[in-house]
């Protein structure tokens, strides 16, 4: 398993950096950002010592426009 930045900060490790993970190994998510669903994908992210962001996240509430409402 890879190292967590929560870890990291439990060992005082402040320069840490997470090991680059290719956007192959998680899935993204369509949860709405700021929804419980968000933060409960969120934090399996840094458990498993993933990046917290996904590039193909849901970002918006109108994904296909890229339009908040």
């Amino acid at each position: 398993m890879r190292r967590s930045i929560l870890e990291a900060v439990q060992e005082g490790d402040w320069a840490f950096e997470p090991v680059p993970c290719d956007k192959e190994q998680y899935e993204p998510t369509g949860a709405l950002p700021g929804s419980p669903e968000k933060l409960h994908v969120l934090q399996g992210r840094v458990q498993k010592g993933l990046p917290l962001w996904h590039p193909s996240d849901r970002r918006f509430f109108r994904e296909e426009t890229g339009a908040m409402a």
